[in-house]
This record gives structure tokens, sequence and C-alpha cells, in this order.
């Protein structure tokens, strides 16, 4: 390998995509290009990344298996910056596994740590869990120790145990300190600012409306109070945890009865909110009972649902509070718009992939916020990406960890 190879190399390693550059931009030998395809990346040029990447690919020889894993490896990066979740993982997995066998650590770790950050995009974190707890990390870079705590940290922010999430994110920072990487570290600042935003608003029939921090939310769900979360689409109370994210007629009459406890709901409301109707008769009034003897069914054990003579009462078990935990987003798009706020661009498919939504049903959500301003695109038909606008109400003023997919934890 020749002098520039390695300085472009050294570079890179270092954060400097500019100073890589300069020593090979001209070049079109497959080390070259896979050095100025990571060098694109890193200067967010991910469509000329890829590109170079898969060229570089192509041009090492048969006998040069290492090298080509490491394309792999390299191009699975930037498909999860693209937010491109298209490719199956078994090619990436393989490439891990071929770079392990050959010696090469680290990018084998890479691979791995890639593949549990494409779990984690997706909602699927007790698979991201079990792989991130079965890596080795003992010797290895400072710079993965880093993306392996900040996914560690993640993990436990989806699933409320800040302390944890806390401890992972002090561990992060020291090692993106060690490997001296400006980007890696304001990742680092960014996730730990999450902790002190707000993530969602407490409301209740007895008090105004609250702003809470995850670690406020992580207290209120141990409190024992009966919680109707409307971020998550379900009802908790203590560890018992009642998903209604299948059932939203249920959760409607749900969060209904909770926003108005310990007073009752009058017939004509609950059918108007749940069923959309403000002229009801016998039969919407038939349904409504309907349904009421469903959610009874789905909440027995830790709450009764009785009927008064204007309408129908919450009645939570063992005196518990009731509270609804509601997103800090407002409307029906909030886990949409909670994918966009991290800035990347997201195809149709990725968005339709990790909400477990149709693409139909994200295409018309899309066009209703494109035309309210609150996201854009780029690009059209197969290359087309959605994200938030830079003049849309600011997101980072909380952290939408909640509004991400995947349901909360049964306890």
């Amino acid at each position: 390998m020749d002098s520039l190879i390695v300085a472009s190399a050294r570079a890179l390693a270092a954060g400097d995509a500019i100073g890589a550059l300069k020593r090979v931009a001209l070049r079109e030998d497959a080390p070259a290009l896979a050095l100025r395809g990571i060098a694109m990346a890193q200067l967010g040029e991910l469509g000329r990344a890829r590109e170079l990447l898969r060229r570089a690919g192509r041009g090492f020889g048969a006998n040069e298996q290492k090298a080509r894993a490491r394309c792999v490896v390299a191009e699975a990066e930037v498909a999860l910056a693209m937010r491109d979740f298209g490719a199956a993982p078994r090619a990436l997995l393989a490439a891990a596994e071929l770079l392990a066998a050959r010696g090469d650590r680290a990018n084998a770790l890479q691979a791995r740590l890639i593949a549990v950050r494409r779990l984690v995009l997706l909602g699927r974190l007790d698979a991201a869990a079990s792989d991130l707890e079965r890596l080795d990390l003992d010797g290895v870079s400072p710079t993965l120790v880093a993306v392996a705590e900040l996914l560690s940290a993640e993990l436990a922010l989806r699933a409320l145990r800040t302390e944890h999430a806390r401890a992972a994110l002090l561990r992060a920072a020291q090692a993106a300190a060690q490997a001296r990487i400006p980007a890696l570290a304001a990742e680092v600042a960014e996730a730990t600012q999450s902790l002190e935003r707000p993530a969602a608003r407490r409301l209740s029939a007895q008090r105004a409306e609250q702003a809470l921090r995850l670690d406020e939310i992580e207290a209120l769900l141990a409190s024992g109070a009966l919680v109707v979360d409307a971020c998550r689409r379900g009802v908790r109370a203590g560890d018992d945890w009642r998903p209604l994210a299948r059932r939203p007629v249920l959760f409607v009459l749900a969060q209904t009865l909770a926003e108005a406890w310990p007073d009752d709901v009058g017939r004509e409301t609950l059918i108007e909110r749940t069923f959309r109707l403000r002229d009801p008769d016998e039969t919407h009034r038939a349904r409504l009972r309907v349904e009421m003897g469903r959610l009874r069914k789905v909440l027995a054990g830790v709450a009764r649902i009785d009927a008064t003579p204007r309408g129908f009462v919450l009645q939570p078990e063992a005196a518990r509070d009731v509270v609804v935990l509601a997103p800090p987003i407002a409307g029906e798009q909030a886990s949409l718009l909670a994918l966009l706020s991290d800035g990347a661009a997201w195809s149709t498919s990725a968005l339709a992939l990790a909400l477990g939504a149709s693409q139909r049903t994200v295409q018309r959500a899309l066009a209703e916020l494109e035309a309210q301003g609150r996201v854009r695109s780029v690009g059209r038909t197969r290359t087309q990406r959605w994200l938030a606008p830079s003049l849309a109400p600011n997101l980072a003023a909380f952290t939408t960890i909640l509004l991400l997919p995947a349901a909360l934890p049964s306890g």
C-alpha cells in the first residue's frame, strides 16, 4: 500500500475528510475509490459516497476479499445514514464474519454495530439489545467504544431506564474524548441533552398540563398510577401493560375517559370523539356499548368502566390516580414527525417499515404534512426522500424517544 493511501486512511480515522480527499481525489484505483467514498460520506454527500464505494468493491480483485468486505461495511453504514432499509442485512453479517476470520476485528465489530443500529431504528429493541450484549469490546478503539455506548444509551432511553442511559452516555463521552473526533463528541453531547428535554405532556382533570422529562416519566410509571399513554398507545398500571396500538377505537375511548376522570363523559361526546359523528342515532349508541364492553375486558384488573345516567366513568382499581401521557408533538402524525426529526432524509418505504404501516398510509400522512409545511421532499420517484424542513417548529426543543417505533416493555 502506497504512502498516499496510508496518509489518507489516517486522516479519515482522525475525522479529517478534507485532508483525506486531498491525497486521493484524482485517483481511480480501488483503494482510493474506497477512501474517497468514506470521505464523501463524512462530508454528507451520501449518494456520491455510495457510488464510489460500489465502484471500489467491483474494483478489488477476487483475491482481495477483505477489502471487498470493508466496502460492504462502509456501504451499509451509508445506507443507514440514508435511512435505506431495503437491503437485507445478510451481506453485512457475512462481511463481518469474513473480516473477523481474517483478523480485522475493528471492521468486523463496526459491521455488527451497524447491524445493531439498524435494528434500533426499526424498533426491534429486544434483538438489538441481545446482539449488542454479545459484542466483545475489550481492547477496541475508543471510537468503537463510544459508538457501542451510544447504542446502549439509546436502548436504555427507549426502555425508560434513565440512570442506565446516563451511565452509558458518560462512558461514551469519555471514549469520544479519547478518540478526538469532533463529530462523535457532538453526537454524544446531543444524546446527553435529550435527558434534560421534555419528552411528553402530563394531562389530568385535576391539574394543569405539565411537561415531563424522561426521568419524570419513568418515576410516574413506577408510581402505580393508571397511565393512558398516548405516546405508545396503551394503558399501564405499575408493571402491567395493556397495548392498544392495534385497537384505535378502544384507545380513543380510554383516553377520553381518562382525560375527564374522576368525572364521567357523556355518550354523545364519546361517540363524536371515537366515531367522528355529531348526530348519533340508536345504532351508534349500541355500537358504543359494544366497544365499552370490549374495553372493560382489556382493562379488567386495573380499572372498571361504570355506566352513569349521562354516559360512562373510569374507575381505577386500588385507588390509583389517572394520568394521560400525551406526546410533545400534537397530532396523529407524531411518530412520523419523530422519525423525521433526526435530520436524516427518509424514503417512504423506510418510514413504512419503521412505523409498521403500509406505504400508502405513510404516503397519505406525508402529503398532509407537506401541505401544512411540516415536511418537505427531495428527489423524485425511487430517489425521493422526506425530511423535516428547517423552518418547521423546532423539534430539538424536546426529545422524541417515546414517539419512536416499539412498544413499552411489559415490565
